[in-house]
């Protein structure tokens, strides 16, 4: 059993410039590999900007961020973009599928700026296109001309399905994501879960999943509040 956490937080301190919104203190924060984590937060409470902290696309004014064990916070930005390409993947609230390129080519996206990926991908499947194919195929897409279809043609649930596969190609360690479920009615928004633990027991990936929806909590190992995890005293005083 792997010991070290796939992510580890330790007295991380973010304030936004000009201190006109309130900043976020977290003063510990960990996932094992392959926890499957619920974290619920308000609007407006940090649950982004948490998600940003852990990718690495913003940087905390003071603090320790470790994924696997890899201090992030003091890599330069270059290595730090090659980390969050091989070891992350993100299902962003509102996707950030590229519209003019296919089902196919966005899943496959991830492999094509991280080698790591592309290696792991190919060790297991005869080439990128039938990774992409197998794992939509799963998560419920399948038939030749829908792969090849733009994803700006596809419905609002396609799309959140399609997003799914491209963070999960390549067998990220960790699998951040912001709120996907948003857009959806309690059925389609459970059977979707039901899809993503599937894939995530699959590929053994730990996940760190935000909302603000306590229904949610059930599908996961472990349900946390944000402010069980962060200091609001400390935020406050940084604004």
């Amino acid at each position: 059993m792997n010991a070290t956490p796939v992510l580890a937080m330790r007295e991380v301190v973010h304030a936004w410039p000009g201190g006109h919104a309130p900043g976020l203190c977290i003063a510990g924060f960990e996932v094992a590999a392959g926890e499957r984590v619920f974290l619920r937060g308000s609007s407006g409470s940090g649950k982004s900007t948490l998600l940003n902290l852990i990718a690495g696309t913003l940087a905390p004014r003071s603090g320790s961020i470790q994924i696997e064990g890899v201090e992030i916070t003091t890599r330069r930005a270059g290595a730090c973009d090659r980390l969050r390409a091989d070891r992350l993947g993100v299902v962003f609230q509102q996707f950030n599928l590229l519209p003019f390129l296919s089902m196919q080519d966005n899943v496959t996206l991830p492999c094509r700026f991280s080698m790591a990926r592309r290696r792991r991908t190919e060790r297991e499947h005869a080439s990128l296109d039938a990774a992409a194919h197998d794992l939509l195929q799963r998560l419920g897409l399948s038939g030749r001309a829908l792969m090849q279809r733009r994803v700006a043609e596809l419905s609002v649930g396609q799309q959140q399905r399609v997003a799914v596969a491209r963070a999960l190609i390549g067998s990220p360690a960790l699998v951040l994501a912001d709120e996907p479920t948003s857009a959806l009615d309690t059925q389609a928004r459970d059977a979707f879960l039901n899809l993503l633990n599937a894939e995530l027991t699959r590929t053994r990936a730990a996940v760190v999943f935000v909302s603000h929806d306590a229904a949610l909590a059930h599908h996961f190992d472990r349900a946390i509040e944000l402010a069980d995890i962060a200091d609001s005293h400390a935020a406050a005083e940084l604004a």
